[in-house]
């Protein structure tokens, strides 16, 4: 009995790891969807002109650069593929 109690106790540990490696992961892609939030409303204050910074402009430039290729991609796509719509979440993490 005492092998399966070790053996018990050995799972017990594990799940409790895997349980927590799960939160971390959760909350490493909170932090991120948080990351994606404040760069969207810094894009929008800067777009305003709330918000001036010479360190956002190469950023800014490059957000331009790419929603202008997806517009340009979208418009070019045929009507058997509409474009994927826009969504105001950040994409999905891959598992």
């Amino acid at each position: 009995m005492k092998l399966f109690d070790k053996a018990k106790q050995a799972a017990e540990q594990a799940a409790v790891k895997a349980k927590e490696g799960v939160e971390e992961v959760q909350t490493k892609r909170d932090l991120n969807g948080a990351y994606g939030e404040l760069g969207e409303k810094a894009f929008e204050l800067v777009e305003g002109g709330g918000l001036e910074h010479a360190d956002l402009e190469p950023l800014v430039a490059r957000i331009r650069a790419l929603r202008a290729k997806l517009a340009e991609d979208g418009s070019s796509a045929s009507a058997a593929e509409p474009a994927a719509a826009a969504s105001d979440q950040p994409p999905a993490m891959p598992t």
